[in-house]
C-alpha cells in the first residue's frame, strides 16, 4: 500500500484539490437529500440511517470511497444552521470566507504551544487579540487590555473566575443572577471557591438594587458575573448600573458577553453595551454573533497583567534560554498546551468584513428578528414574550398549556421542518427563534410561523398543515 498524500507540504495543494471537490459534491448531495433545516424522522431513525451509511467504521481494508460516503452521511443527517427554518440555538451558519481559512489551518496544522510549531500563527494570534481587547476596552485604559482565544463562553468564564481567583484569592464569592450562564457556577464549582451567590431575576435581567443588597450583606472579595446576551432570551443585564455597584462595594466585574459582545461591531446596536469596558474580564463569543466555524471564543482583560497567572514552564516548550533569546513563550496564553490557531479565521473575517461589514450582519439579524416578533404579535393565534433585545424571540401558541409547546417544538424537529428552541421563562415555557441567518428573507419568517401555528393545530385540533 502506498503512503497516503499528506495535506501540507510542496505536493498537499495538490493532493487536496480533488478531495475538496469529493467533499462538496457530497455536502451538495447531501442537503439536497435532506430537504430541509433537519433530517426527518427523530433520533432512533436518523441514527439507524447513519449507522447503515457508515457500516463497518474499521474495516480490515480501507474504502477509497469513504470520504464520499461520510461526508453525505454527515450532510444528510446534519443540522444546517444556513437554513432559514433552523432557528433554535446561538448556532450560526458560518461565513463561507471564515471556513475556507479554517481549511488552511487544518492543513498546516500548527499548534500554539510553543513558537517553533506556528511562528506566524502566534504573531497573528497577538495582533488578532490585541485588536479585539481595544474594541471591548478602547485605548484610554490606564493598564493595557488583551484578549486570549478559547474554545467558546464556558472556557472563557471559567479562565474568568480562575482569573478571579489567583487576582483575590480562594475565598472570592461569585455573585451572579438566576439568568446567569450555567457554566459560571460550574467553574465555581470546578475551582473549589464557595458557593455562588445567586440573585433571582424575575424578569430575565440582574436588578441593580437586589444585587447592591445582596452585595451589602457580603464579606471577603466578591466577583459579580453579569450577562449580555442570555441564552434564554438574549436580555441584557443594566451594565452601568451594575458597575456602578460594584464599585461601590469593591467588587471584581466579569460580564459574560458571549451572545452580545457582537454588538460592538454596529454602529447602531453597540450603545446596548455602554459600561461594557469597565469590567475586569469579558466573554466573547464569534461563533455566536460572528459568523465563525466553532471554535471562536475569546476572553477579554481589562489589565493584561492579570495574565501572569496563567505562565507555566515546560523545557521542551519555553525554556528560560530560548525565551529570554527572543523565542515568544506561549504557554502563558490557555489553559491548553496543543492549542489550535482558530485565530487565522477570525483575521479573515476581520480583514475581509471590517466593522462596517460585521456590523451589517448584525444589524441584519437584528432587524429579522424585529420582523419576526412583529409577526407574531399580529398572528391572533400566537403569543409573543416580549420585543427582542438582540436577535432571539420567544412567542408561544395563544392559551396553550407548557406540555403542547413542548409538544409543538419536538413535533417540528421530527419530520424536520424547522428547527426552534425553548425557554422557560416568567413561570412558563416558550417556543425560542433564535436569528442569526443574515440571508433570512421575509417569507422564511412567514413560513416559520406558519409551521409553529399549524403543528399546534395539527397537535390541539387534530387539522392537517397546509
Amino acid at each position: 500500500m502506498s503512503t497516503p498524500p499528506l495535506a501540507s507540504g510542496p505536493d498537499g495543494p495538490q493532493a487536496l484539490r480533488p478531495l475538496l471537490r469529493t467533499v462538496l459534491d457530497a455536502l451538495d448531495a447531501g442537503a439536497r437529500a435532506r430537504g430541509g433545516p433537519l433530517p426527518a424522522g427523530g433520533p432512533e431513525q436518523v441514527a439507524a440511517r447513519l449507522r447503515d451509511a457508515v457500516g463497518d467504521v474499521l474495516p480490515e481494508r480501507g474504502d477509497p470511497h469513504a470520504l464520499r460516503t461520510l461526508v453525505d452521511a454527515f450532510a444528510r443527517t446534519a443540522a444546517d444552521p444556513a437554513h432559514p427554518l433552523c432557528a433554535a440555538h446561538l448556532h450560526c451558519p458560518p461565513l463561507a470566507v471564515a471556513t475556507a481559512a479554517d481549511l488552511a489551518v487544518s492543513a498546516l496544522n500548527p499548534s500554539l504551544d510553543s513558537w517553533d510549531q506556528a511562528p506566524g500563527a502566534s504573531e497573528l494570534e497577538r495582533l488578532v487579540t490585541a485588536a479585539l481587547a481595544r474594541e471591548v476596552y478602547g485605548t484610554g485604559t490606564p493598564a493595557t487590555p488583551d484578549s486570549l482565544v478559547t474554545t467558546g463562553g464556558t472556557e472563557a468564564n471559567q479562565l474568568a473566575l480562575l482569573l478571579a481567583r489567583e487576582s483575590h484569592g480562594a475565598t472570592v464569592r461569585l455573585v451572579c443572577g438566576a439568568n446567569a450562564h450555567h457554566s459560571l457556577p460550574r467553574a465555581a464549582w470546578l475551582l473549589g471557591l464557595p458557593q455562588p451567590v445567586v440573585v433571582p431575576t424575575p424578569h430575565g435581567t440582574l436588578d441593580p438594587d437586589a444585587l447592591g443588597q445582596a452585595l451589602t450583606g457580603l464579606d471577603g472579595p466578591l466577583l459579580v458575573a453579569a450577562t449580555a446576551g442570555t441564552t434564554d432570551a438574549g436580555l441584557i443585564d443594566p451594565l452601568p448600573e451594575i458597575a456602578a455597584r460594584c464599585a461601590a462595594h469593591g467588587a471584581r466585574l466579569h460580564v459574560d458577553a458571549a451572545y452580545g459582545a457582537g454588538l460592538l461591531f454596529s454602529d447602531r446596536h453597540r450603545t446596548r453595551l455602554t459600561s461594557l469596558d469597565t469590567a475586569d474580564t469579558v466573554t466573547l463569543d464569534l461563533h455566536k454573533l460572528g459568523w465563525q466555524p466553532v471554535a471562536a471564543g475569546l476572553l477579554a482583560v481589562r489589565d493584561s497583567r492579570d495574565l501572569t497567572a496563567l505562565r507555566q514552564r515546560a523545557d521542551y516548550l519555553n525554556a528560560d534560554d530560548d525565551t529570554e533569546a527572543g523565542l515568544p513563550d506561549l504557554l502563558g496564553r490557555s489553559l491548553r498546551t496543543t492549542r489550535r490557531p482558530d485565530v487565522l479565521k477570525l483575521a479573515v473575517t476581520l480583514k475581509t468584513l471590517g466593522r462596517h461589514g460585521l456590523g451589517a450582519l448584525v444589524d441584519q439579524v437584528c432587524a429579522h428578528a424585529r420582523e419576526f416578533a412583529a409577526l407574531v404579535d399580529a398572528h391572533p393565534g400566537l403569543e409573543l414574550h416580549a420585543p427582542p433585545v438582540i436577535s432571539t424571540v420567544l412567542f408561544r401558541p395563544t392559551g396553550a398549556t407548557d406540555t403542547t409547546v413542548a409538544a409543538v417544538r419536538r413535533a417540528l424537529l421530527t419530520d424536520g421542518s424547522a428547527v426552534l428552541g425553548r425557554a422557560r421563562l416568567d413561570g412558563r415555557l416558550w417556543l425560542k427563534a433564535t436569528l442569526l441567518n443574515p440571508a433570512t428573507g421575509p417569507d422564511d419568517l412567514a413560513a416559520l410561523l406558519h409551521l409553529a401555528a399549524a403543528s399546534r393545530a395539527t397537535l390541539v385540533e387534530g387539522h392537517t398543515p397546509r
